[in-house]
């Protein structure tokens, strides 16, 4: 256990703390947009400089955690009974990869024009929401205890749902109620499974947890196990919990589509990994895991290919590569989650950037959808910001979605069952198919003459911001011929050009999920850490 000093442990602190003092400073100042953007912009900086130092230190020192309060100090089996916030490897790259996206995004969202302020745009609300929703991503990675991570995932629900429903127009708060419901059921049944937890356990701190379970008749762990998978299969869109997603995110603005689907589904995902590893080692519930993520991987795929709309198509592909992560966790191997941690992070700088682009082509060409695009391979630098992230979610070799795929394709491989087989070749199948809808928007988006699209005279009369203000028009009469702003290009072509490190340090990345797989799978490291190194004189082993 490496001692700790205040400073590491205000540094785990900072990810939570800054944007939610950033929401109430914003708030406050709503009538100045400059102070609120430079607020905003600031609070996420700090929460990614701090996450990256947590990054270096988890690697070189294990893990870090702190309870709030002092609440931790009695140790095992009096304590902890306040708040405990833990920072390892896993969390440390989830913040670093989120706060990544979280800034890119918001740079963006500044760059199509909500910064202007209007009657019409309701800026002076959507920089608290969205620092409020950044608090809640990175309290969920930190989270060291069941409620507390019930209590992100509240924060999520409520600043969502109100980035969803932004301008209030028809279809998004339909859309918006759809998602409310699903998120209600799914924090109801995670409010059951946090009841349950603790009739069995007499706790909801992680680590305490943790040991007492292995006392529990297996029975009851896979019923507990079992509650809180439906709660975090509803919101990582796990198939047949998925319906929602493709109907929910699309309606939303460009810059909030695309966080919500870079980021709001991993969140359930990471917590399947964690009380995967953590809580239920063992592998009972594996078989499901893997029918789950085959299905979620076929299903979603094939919704995509039947989608005309680029926003649902890739909402589908959205849910489709969840598969690909829960095919990694139901391996129960270090492999396995070593390849799904890398898939997890990939997939959040890649799916996020796709959405990004769409924002682009919408200002551009007036619409998402492809019967009204085409000729977009006249404006180069859109059609390569389209073509290296598509590309790359496709599995082209030398891409980090490619090399992803290799390490969870060899992980099945190294499993041998016959599940295990089954998925390896789904994922293929999947990995093609999603290459076919990427080269679909490419050839019907890009290389088409828009003459030849069936409604390519029609698009929206203007490019909107954060209101849905789409009226059709002729595309020829457009109010705004849609130039694409610097402040949304050079987000876009970061978040490119991070992808692209992910392949050029692929290396050193595969060799840091590995080693955060496992500490994830050994347990000691983090229960060591939470409860004091006094717990192995108490149990008599080691944690494992």
């Amino acid at each position: 256990m490496i001692p700790q000093s205040s400073w590491i442990n205000t540094l785990i602190v900072l990810p939570t703390l800054t944007p939610l003092l950033g929401a109430a400073l914003t708030l406050l100042q709503g009538r100045h947009p400059r102070f609120q953007r430079a607020v905003t912009v600031t609070a996420i900086t700090v929460a990614l400089v701090a996450s990256s130092m947590m990054l270096y230190l988890t690697d070189a020192h294990g893990t870090y955690a702190v309870h709030i309060g002092g609440w931790g100090a009695n140790g095992y089996p009096n304590g902890p009974l306040g708040i405990t916030l833990v920072v390892d490897q896993l969390s440390a790259l989830m913040l670093v990869v989120s706060t990544t996206v979280l800034l890119a995004v918001v740079v963006y969202a500044i760059g199509q024009g909500i910064r202007d302020g209007t009657s019409q745009q309701p800026v002076s609300i959507f920089l608290p929401t969205y620092l409020i929703l950044c608090t809640g991503v990175c309290n969920a990675f930190l989270a060291g205890d069941l409620f507390n991570l019930f209590v992100s995932f509240e924060i999520l629900l409520a600043a969502s749902f109100v980035l969803l429903t932004l301008g209030a127009s028809g279809e998004r708060v339909r859309a918006g109620a759809s998602y409310v419901i699903v998120s209600m059921v799914s924090s109801l049944i995670f409010l059951i499974g946090i009841a349950f937890a603790y009739a069995t356990t007499g706790t909801l701190n992680l680590a305490e947890m943790a040991l007492r379970l292995d006392a529990v008749p297996s029975g009851t762990r896979n019923a507990l196990y079992a509650v809180l998978l439906v709660a975090f299969g509803i919101k990582a869109a796990v198939f047949p919990l998925s319906t929602w997603l493709p109907d929910s995110y699309p309606t939303a603005p460009a810059p909030v589509t695309a966080v919500f689907a870079g980021l709001l589904t991993k969140v359930g995902v990471y917590a399947i990994i964690r009380t995967h590893t953590l809580l239920f080692p063992g592998g009972s519930m594996d078989s499901i895991l893997l029918v789950a993520g085959l299905l979620t991987m076929l299903v979603g795929i094939a919704g995509a290919i039947a989608q005309s709309d680029i926003k649902r198509l890739l909402s589908f592909t959205l849910v489709s590569h969840i598969g690909y992560m829960i095919f990694g966790i139901a391996l129960s191997s270090e492999i396995g989650l070593s390849a799904a941690i890398y898939y997890v992070a990939h997939h959040i700088l890649v799916q996020t950037t796709l959405f990004l682009v769409v924002g682009l082509i919408e200002r551009q060409a007036g619409s998402s959808s492809l019967r009204r695009l085409g000729g977009l391979i006249a404006t180069p630098l859109l059609a390569v910001l389209y073509l290296i992230p598509g590309l790359n979610l496709g599995g082209i070799p030398p891409f980090s979605g490619f090399i992803g795929k290799v390490a969870l394709l060899q992980a099945g491989a190294a499993n041998g069952s016959v599940l295990a087989w089954l998925l390896v070749g789904g994922s293929l199948v999947t990995s093609l198919l999603t290459l076919y809808v990427v080269a679909r928007v490419w050839t019907k988006a890009f290389w088409r003459p828009r003459a030849d699209a069936p409604e390519g005279e029609l698009s929206d009369a203007g490019p909107s911001a954060l209101v849905d203000e789409s009226t059709d028009a002729a595309f020829a009469d457009r109010a705004d011929v849609g130039r694409m702003p610097l402040g949304m290009v050079l987000p876009t072509a970061a978040m490119v050009l991070v992808g692209l490190a992910m392949t050029i340090f692929a290396g050193p990345i595969m060799g840091y999920t590995e080693r955060a797989a496992h500490d994830i799978t050994s347990r000691q490291v983090y229960i060591v850490n939470v409860l004091g190194p006094q717990i192995v004189n108490f149990t008599g082993k080691d944690g494992k």
